[in-house]
């Protein structure tokens, strides 16, 4: 059996210890009563070698920002520089208790209030939480804010949200999570928002609209200010769903927009870890009206030096436990001091080129749906003229190449949509061997589907059958059947 293949539990031999415990520091505690559970975990024995091969070849098995390009629409998965982590891994960032007293955590505590500045500044915004885990979780702390402003005004009936076809699809599940109603409006022939069904969608009960900006499609909104203006006309709060503000950091500002409450995605927009059920940052900025309800504490200044102010009254409370997760704050406040101004203007001028770059050689062999200047990515439709070609085959046959296939089917008004992002930190070099692949597929795809149709052909794992597998879950070594081991 391959290396690769065999489990932890396979590998396991009675008497083999991975590792040494320190010195016990706290007292003893008899846990023999334990030995039962022990037992019936299954734990497996290996010694520390066989533990750190295994994980290894786990480890190359998957692809990463750090081992090849990953041109992921709308997901930004851009490179992370080291500098970030040689910040956040210093001891005295590190090590940090959330309990300490003040005056031990003030460094710590003026990099937070800089970077609730910092963010201020490149939104446009008048203050900035920093506890949201993510931005899922930042888009919900802005709809709370909303609520929260309108209950204080006396407008329950407000209980819409209008969120446009071309969303992230968080943005539906946020505004049901809130207890909103939701009113999806079409898009335009352009990828814009439809004036007219947005005059048409808004009433009363407008709560507020979620907006990006540019959108999915990469798409920059050419009639904000309206969209805005219709939106405040009826009461409601605009809200900006921060997803691709690398696209136009210092370019525009969701502030000057018409925007009042908003959320940055880290991982996106200043170069910290995604995915991998990891840590996450997504930072909640609002305007002035709005910053009295933001989650509490705040870091606060005064006199006296830095402190978490709770003295908030109509503070919506605590979305995250603690303060935010501090060690991506720290890597996207390395991120943003590196660059300055400057170089985060820059950033967005690079991935707006790469992304213009790219889809100008890609549309000679893939259809273009929207054919005009994208911003950060952009979206095909399949092989020109061969529709029957499908985008999972070409997504598959990407891996042969030894590349992360772009977002598929996604967004979901594009037919077979393939979604791609090269961002800011590729080099040409990258971006014409990604398109050369693209345009070979391309070929293949005319001239032999086959190979497409079976692709991947190279990996460890072949295609997998995705509607079994969802039905068939093993959850647990030795749950597995004679007949889905026959099937794998």
């Amino acid at each position: 059996m391959s290396h690769y293949n065999t489990l932890i539990f396979e590998k396991s031999t009675p008497g083999q210890i991975g590792y040494s415990l320190p010195k016990l520091d706290v007292p003893e505690v008899d846990l023999s009563n334990l030995g039962e559970l022990r037992q019936d975990l299954d734990l497996p024995e290996v010694s520390e070698n066989e533990i750190m091969r295994h994980y290894l070849n786990l480890s190359l098995l998957n692809h990463s920002v750090d081992t090849g390009f990953y041109p992921l629409g709308s997901c930004t998965m851009k490179y992370n520089p080291k500098i970030n982590e040689d910040i956040a891994k210093m001891p005295s960032l590190a090590y940090l208790h959330p309990k300490q007293p003040l005056e031990t955590i003030q460094g710590s505590l003026e990099l937070m209030y800089g970077l609730q500045e910092q963010l201020k500044i490149i939104a446009g915004m008048d203050a900035f939480t920093l506890q949201p885990a993510a931005g899922a979780q930042g888009e919900l702390t802005g709809l709370m804010i909303i609520k929260a402003f309108h209950e204080k005004n006396g407008d329950v009936h407000k209980n819409e949200i209008i969120v446009p076809d071309s969303a992230h699809g968080t943005n539906p599940a946020t505004v049901a999570m809130v207890g909103y109603n939701l009113i999806e409006i079409k898009s335009q022939a352009d990828g814009g928002v439809d004036l007219e069904a947005l005059k048409a969608a808004v009433n009363e009960n407008t709560a507020g609209l979620m907006l990006t900006n540019p959108s999915t499609l990469g798409l920059f909104e050419q009639q904000i200010e309206e969209i805005a203006r219709i939106i405040h006309d009826v009461g409601g709060q605009l809200y900006y769903d921060g997803a691709n503000m690398n696209a136009i950091m210092g370019k525009a500002r969701p502030g000057d927009m018409g925007f009042d409450v908003m959320h940055y995605n880290v991982h996106k927009t200043f170069s910290t870890p995604h995915g991998g059920g990891g840590p996450g940052g997504g930072p909640v900025g609002v305007k002035a009206h709005l910053a009295e309800f933001l989650p509490v504490p705040v870091v606060d200044k005064s006199d006296d030096g830095y402190f978490f102010n709770y003295d908030r009254p109509h503070s919506i409370g605590k979305v995250k436990a603690y303060y935010g997760n501090y060690g991506i704050l720290v890597r996207a406040y390395t991120y943003i001091k590196s660059l300055g101004g400057p170089g985060l203007e820059l950033a967005s001028d690079m991935a707006v080129l790469n992304a213009n770059y790219m889809m100008k050689r890609l549309k000679k062999t893939y259809a273009l749906p929207f054919d005009q200047v994208c911003k950060h990515e952009f979206v095909l439709s399949g092989i020109k003229d061969h529709p029957e070609i499908s985008t999972l085959d070409i997504a598959k046959r990407m891996l042969d190449f030894g590349v992360h296939p772009p977002t598929i089917y996604f967004p979901l008004i594009v037919h077979g949509a393939i979604m791609v992002e090269p961002t800011e930190t590729e080099s040409k070099a990258t971006l014409d061997q990604f398109a050369d692949i693209m345009e070979q597929i391309a070929r293949e795809g005319i001239e032999d589907p086959e190979t497409l149709k079976q692709a991947p052909h190279t990996t460890k794992v072949g295609r997998v059958d995705e509607v079994y597998a969802a039905k068939a879950l093993i959850l647990k070594y030795g749950d597995m059947t004679d007949d889905q081991i026959r099937r794998d």
